[in-house]
């Protein structure tokens, strides 16, 4: 990223949001049938003493905390990235600038800018109360143990293998490399050589995984393998037919407590927000004053003979011809595996109303990201 660019980041979303206004209404639009009460002024900001400064603009004093603020947002926007700080005071003072320059417009008695900055209030001060609870009725160790407990060892108890594959599309093909695997040949170079997936570079490795993470025909055919065997018949699934060598296995084992308590945390979290929000929403009167159903698609209507609509060649449907139809062919996949929560950075939004586990542990998923396209591991 262009360092340069960074501190006019925060102005690009009022830039875009600027041009993509409609135009002005004429004073024919009728007015809403329920009144908006105007926002109340903003309030002054406090002064700033000069040692509390970090610059002044025309008399107005822009603070340390302001410039700690912008450092913080910066910081989260750029994923931990710094930036000089000769240019995130310059964006301050480029903002002071333009806030002086609109009040001698009088853009802030502007209708529309006091609804935005009404909504930006409201959002603002929303965060802040979720952060006030949670910060009121912090998750404690006693909570994530319990977590972790239910949510990442419960759902550990299990067996991981560690396997090679070949991938052919036949099954005569998969016979003859059952064939040279049983006169010594070495399944890692039959691999590279025939094999049709992109674990073939590595020798067919799949890594260390769960039976739940593969397509259930190749799951049952490697659990069923002593250690160290193969498959002495081809294993057919919507890939292709597959040979498996099963090097190992091992009893699944849940990543420590430490490792992955801050991951629950968020989880938490949301769930105590939803808890609180449903205790709001129950003791408050809410009308809801709008539709909140979705439109139904319209079903398209067959032209009815005879009409001008039919008789446009342009619009006429396509003649109907005598071989029937044939069915739409679905194509197979792997159903999809379990993915695991990203650890948040901040408090749960309350939009969301589901929290998802977070992730066990990367040894507890081993079939790499690159590999699943092709592998048997489920999509």
């Amino acid at each position: 990223m262009n360092k340069k660019l960074i501190p006019y980041l925060l102005m690009g979303g009022a830039l875009l949001a600027g041009c993509n206004q409609e135009p002005a209404t004429t004073a024919t639009t009728p007015a809403p049938a329920v009144a908006t009460p105007a926002p109340a002024p903003a309030a002054e900001s406090p002064a700033v003493a000069k040692e509390d400064a970090v610059a002044i603009v025309n008399g107005t004093a822009i603070s340390k905390t302001a410039f700690k603020t912008l450092e913080d947002e910066i910081a989260i926007r750029a994923q931990g990235q710094k930036f000089p700080k000769k240019q995130l005071l310059e964006e301050l003072i480029q903002r002071e600038l333009l806030v002086q320059d609109a009040h001698k417009k009088n853009l802030d008695q502007s209708g529309e800018v006091k609804a935005r900055i009404d909504m930006a209030e409201r959002s603002l001060l929303s965060q802040a109360d979720l952060q006030d609870y949670l910060k009121a009725n912090p998750i404690s160790d006693a909570d994530l143990k319990t977590a972790y407990d239910k949510e990442v060892v419960g759902k550990m108890s299990g067996t991981e293998y560690k396997a090679r594959h070949i991938l052919v599309k036949t099954e005569d093909e998969a016979k003859k490399i059952i064939a040279e695997l049983g006169k010594g040949g070495k399944f890692e170079e039959l691999a590279k050589k025939h094999s049709l997936d992109p674990s073939k570079d590595q020798g067919g490795d799949l890594g260390w995984f769960t039976e739940g993470q593969m397509v259930e025909p190749f799951s049952k055919a490697v659990a069923a393998l002593e250690k160290g065997k193969f498959t002495q018949t081809p294993v057919q699934t919507q890939f292709g037919w597959h040979v498996i060598l099963r090097e190992d296995s091992r009893a699944q084992t849940p990543p420590a407590f430490d490792a992955v308590k801050d991951q629950l945390r968020p989880m938490l979290q949301q769930q105590k927000v939803q808890a609180m929000l449903e205790g709001l929403r129950k003791q408050a009167k809410v009308e809801i004053l709008m539709s909140v159903e979705e439109p139904k698609a319209e079903e398209a209507k067959p032209a009815t003979p005879g009409t001008d609509a039919a008789a446009k060649p342009a619009d006429a449907a396509a003649p109907a011809t005598d071989k029937p139809a044939e069915p739409a062919k679905t194509e197979a996949k792997a159903p999809a595996t379990d993915k695991a929560a990203a650890p948040a950075d901040k408090p749960a939004e309350p939009a969301k109303t589901e929290a998802t586990a977070p992730a066990a542990d990367k040894a507890a998923a081993p079939v790499a990201a690159d590999k699943k396209a092709a592998e048997p591991a489920k999509k």
